[in-house]
């Protein structure tokens, strides 16, 4: 029971400082999906369409729409698989990552300003939270 008290509890502040990032999203921003797609391409390299919709655990369906408007902004590529030319692999473009970087640019300035109103110790504890998010959002 003190278990599940404790990952609500996480649950909440991470869903509450979620949101207030995406309101800090900048005047036209990236949508969501495209910027989650763009993050994967940046972290993971050129990878093909149905294996970035199962990273993001999406229909591949879902996100073709969101492909083809990146791909239409010169966000990504779309280039045949050496390995296998019937394979499709998307890859950020140096447009993208200029986009993805502003894009989060205007978040990082409210958060970093935030963090200003907390002490020393709050902001490690936040460095090492963040770190173990990170790792509980990669295991199964």
């Amino acid at each position: 029971m003190e278990d599940e008290k404790e990952a609500a509890a996480i649950r909440r502040g991470v869903l509450r400082l979620a949101r207030r990032l995406r309101t800090e999203r900048p005047e036209g921003a990236l949508s969501t999906n495209k910027t989650s797609v763009l993050a994967h391409l940046l972290h993971h390299g050129p990878t093909t369409p149905g294996d970035l919709a199962a990273a993001e655990r999406q229909q591949p369906q879902s996100l073709t729409r969101v492909f083809a408007d990146l791909e239409g902004a010169g966000l990504v590529s779309r280039t045949r698989s050496a390995a296998d030319r019937r394979q499709v692999l998307l890859a950020i473009t140096e447009e993208g990552r200029r986009a993805f970087t502003e894009d989060m640019a205007q978040r990082d300035v409210w958060l970093g300003s935030a963090l200003g109103g907390l002490n020393h110790t709050e902001r490690q504890v936040l460095i090492l939270a963040a770190g173990l998010m990170d790792r509980l959002a990669t295991t199964d």
